[in-house]
């Protein structure tokens, strides 16, 4: 059997002006420590060849442009979002985007997302966990999911440094034990305000299959189902058919205890590929990739490698020449090991 197309849906790129911001506001590491490392579209495309990826949704990683201050912000994200749209345009069966948006700012955010989806035709849009410390369901930020839920867009969750990483004392870089427990909050903030079951519109992508929700699901829902959360709480079955319906990426979760534990929470027509390069050194990324094909079988392999994917980036898909497989199970369905 010929190995299935394959679409990234967690690809980082940092173009020119973005590395430039991180320079002049003198980021030499981000995220208590990380390197930042070197991109290039060229070296994107000789190791996407050589690992058997067929196209990449690209996106900026954390910071996002939470290190700039109101007014700067709009035009570095718009600034990016062209990039993003003109190597698209130079490699349209290879490359796709997320936008990125000037948050917390609602209306510039608003604006620059109407504009990256009508103007540039971005695939979707890349949101932070948190915006200084506003959740994803945030009241504030209600305008923004319900302009989303509208265009019934991809939304890629990427999580970043919680606001009080500093003072845990841990001295130990935030992706290691933080990254998966603000995805984690984030999904806790979209279910518990509501705006999981307001918006079902909006394809909502977790990465690193969903950080720790898979281990913590079950006790967030049955505390979250009692009384202690007043007129916020949410039927035990409710929750775990809104985490169910959920998109989950494999990027640095290639392991049997992650892949065992998203299994429980969620269904193979949920899983899309990741590889969250250039973040994951190439080696790394090599390595997940093999690991794959022993955790999945065929079928499970082309679904979560093109046909769950294809579903969200029809028009990436068929540049790309991916085939939009059909999936065994409805989406939502919860499928146990």
């Amino acid at each position: 059997m010929s190995r299935p197309h394959t679409i990234d849906v967690h690809a980082h790129f940092l173009p020119p002006s973005y590395r430039e911001a991180l320079r002049s506001a003198g980021l030499t590491s981000l995220d208590g420590g990380m390197p930042i490392p070197d991109w290039s579209p060229e070296r994107a495309l000789e190791l996407m060849d050589e690992v058997g990826i067929t196209a990449a949704v690209l996106s900026v990683s954390s910071p996002h442009a939470s290190f700039l201050d109101s007014a700067d912000a709009p035009q570095l994200c718009r600034s990016v979002n062209d990039y993003a749209a003109a190597l698209r345009d130079r490699h349209p069966e290879r490359f796709g985007a997320f936008a990125i948006l000037p948050l917390p700012d609602v209306a510039a955010s608003r604006a620059e997302l109407e504009r990256a989806l009508d103007e540039l035709d971005l695939d979707g849009v890349a949101l932070p966990t948190h915006a200084a410390g506003r959740y994803l369901g945030d009241a504030q930020l209600a305008p923004l999911l319900e302009y989303l839920d509208d265009r019934s867009a991809a939304v890629f969750v990427h999580p970043t440094s919680p606001c009080c990483f500093e003072a845990f004392g841990l001295a130990l870089p935030a992706p290691m034990i933080e990254f998966p427990f603000d995805t984690t909050r984030a999904v806790a903030s979209l279910l518990f305000s509501g705006a999981l079951a307001r918006h079902p519109g909006i394809e909502f992508i977790l990465p690193h299959a969903g950080g720790t929700l898979p281990l913590l699901a079950p006790r967030i829902a049955a505390i979250g189902s009692t009384p202690v959360l007043g007129d916020r709480a949410v039927p035990l079955p409710d929750a775990m058919q809104a985490f169910a319906r959920l998109h989950y990426d494999t990027a640095l979760s290639a392991t049997p205890q992650q892949i065992a534990a998203l299994r429980s929470l969620a269904p193979i027509s949920q899983v899309v590929y990741g590889t969250d390069y250039p973040f994951a050194p190439e080696p790394l990324v090599r390595l997940a990739d093999g690991v794959i094909a022993t955790l999945f079988d065929a079928n499970e392999q082309e679904q979560i490698r093109c046909g769950n994917a294809a579903r969200l980036f029809d028009d990436l898909a068929r540049r790309a020449g991916c085939a939009n497989l059909s999936t065994s199970q409805p989406a939502g369905s919860i499928r146990s090991t």
